[in-house]
C-alpha cells in the first residue's frame, strides 16, 4: 500500500472531504514517485493518475500493484468517465495555492462536484522529512560542496559570469546531480548587489567580489548554498559586511532546533539590521526539499515552530545598490536539540589569485 496516499486519505476523511485532485507536479511526485506530467485523483474507490499518450507507457512501467494507482491515457477518457470518478461525492479537495482560476472552472465543469480548499495539506506534510529524503538532500549538498571547490580552481581573469555559470552547471551534472535545484546565480563586482542577479557577459577583474548561489538536485531533492569569493584582495568594506552577515547566520543557526519559534528568532535579527541601517531584501531562510523554496519561510511574520527533521536553508545577506552584495547560505537538518550543517564548506574568507585566460 502507498503509505503517503493512505496518509492523505486519512487527512481528507478528517476534513470531511471525499477525495482530492492533486495538480502540483511536486506533490504528485511526492505521493506517487512519478515525474511524468499528469493529474492525480484521490477518488472514493481508487487512485487515478491521468496522463497523455507521451507518458502512459513510462508511467505503467513504474507503477506496481502495491502502489494502488491506476493510470489512464486522457485520450481514452470520456466526459462521463470524468464525472464518474467522483460520482455521488458532495465535496472534494483541490490545491488552491497552485490551481489557476481557469483550471478551477475546468475542474468544476468536468468533475461536477464542489471543490474545497485544502490549506496546503501536502506541502505542510512535506516539511518533515524521513531518513531517505534527508539522505538525498545530503547527497545534493555534497555535490554542491564539491562544485565550489572546483570553482575556486578554474576562475580566471576575463571569464564572464555566463562562462562561470556554465562551468558550474556542467560540473554538477557530470558529478552526480540529476539536475539543478534552481537557476545558478553568478555575479561579479557591482552586479552582486542584486540578490537574484542573472549571469551576464560582465568579465572578472582584479579586486572584484564574486557571489555564487547554487544548488544540485539529487533524486528529486535539492540543496541550497551561497558563498562569496574575493579576487586578489578583500576590501575593508567587504570585510565589515561579510563579518556582519556571518554573525547573523551564526546567531540564527545557534537557535535552530525542534520547537523554536521562527518569528522570535527573526525579529531579533531584523533589529540588528535596523541598527546598521541595512535593508532586508529577502527572507533569512526557507525550507528545502523537493522544491528549492518550501515552508517554512523564515521571516518575522512566520509565527510557527520549527519541526524536527525539517531541512532549512539559512541565507542572510547585505546589499548596497550599485556597489556590492554579500550573501552566505547553508542547508541545515533540524534535530531535536540542535541542527546539522549539511553543506560542509567552511566560511573563512575565500581569497583567490586567478590566472589570465589563455
Amino acid at each position: 500500500m502507498n503509505i503517503r496516499i493512505k496518509w492523505l486519505r486519512d487527512q481528507l476523511k478528517s476534513m470531511d472531504l471525499e477525495g482530492m485532485i492533486v495538480s502540483n507536479p511536486i506533490n504528485v511526485k511526492y505521493l506517487t514517485g512519478l515525474d511524468e506530467e499528469g493529474i492525480l485523483m484521490i477518488a472514493p474507490k481508487e487512485n487515478v493518475f491521468i496522463t497523455d499518450s507521451r507518458y502512459i507507457e513510462s508511467v505503467n512501467s513504474q507503477l506496481t500493484i502495491e502502489d494502488e494507482i491506476i493510470a489512464y491515457d486522457m485520450r481514452n477518457i470520456s466526459k462521463y468517465d470524468y464525472e464518474g470518478f467522483f460520482m455521488g461525492c458532495k465535496e472534494i479537495g483541490f490545491e488552491e495555492k497552485y490551481v489557476t482560476y481557469e483550471m478551477y472552472k475546468k475542474y468544476l465543469q468536468i468533475y461536477q462536484v464542489n471543490l474545497c480548499e485544502t490549506d496546503g495539506i501536502i506541502e505542510n506534510h512535506r516539511i518533515v522529512k524521513d531518513k531517505e529524503e534527508i539522505g538525498y538532500i545530503q547527497k545534493a549538498c555534497e555535490i554542491t560542496d564539491d562544485t565550489f571547490e572546483y570553482v575556486k580552481k578554474i576562475v580566471t581573469y576575463g571569464m564572464t559570469e555566463k562562462e562561470l555559470c556554465f562551468e558550474i552547471e556542467k560540473y554538477m551534472l557530470q558529478n552526480g546531480a540529476d539536475g539543478l535545484a534552481f537557476d545558478t546565480i553568478v555575479a561579479f563586482g557591482e552586479n552582486t548587489s542584486m540578490p537574484h542577479a542573472v549571469p551576464t557577459n560582465r568579465k572578472l577583474q582584479s579586486g572584484d567580489i564574486i557571489q555564487l548561489d547554487m544548488g544540485a538536485r539529487y533524486n528529486g531533492y535539492c540543496s541550497d548554498f551561497s558563498r562569496v569569493i574575493f579576487v586578489d584582495e578583500m576590501k575593508s568594506e567587504y570585510k565589515d559586511s561579510y563579518d556582519f552577515v556571518l554573525e547573523q547566520q551564526s546567531r540564527i543557526v545557534d537557535c535552530l532546533k525542534n520547537g523554536v519559534n521562527i518569528k522570535q528568532v527573526i525579529k531579533d535579527r531584523e533589529t540588528d539590521y535596523r541598527l546598521k541601517n541595512f535593508s532586508i531584501l529577502h527572507s533569512f531562510g526557507h525550507g528545502v526539499g523537493m522544491d528549492i523554496h518550501e515552508e517554512p519561510i523564515l521571516n518575522a511574520k512566520m509565527d510557527m515552530m520549527l519541526k524536527e527533521n525539517s531541512v532549512i536553508a539559512i541565507e542572510p545577506g547585505v546589499y548596497k545598490a550599485g556597489k556590492f552584495g554579500i550573501r552566505i547560505e547553508d542547508t541545515y537538518h533540524i534535530t531535536k536539540d540542535s541542527c546539522i550543517k549539511l553543506t560542509k564548506t567552511g566560511k573563512d574568507y575565500t581569497i583567490i589569485n586567478p590566472k589570465e585566460m589563455n
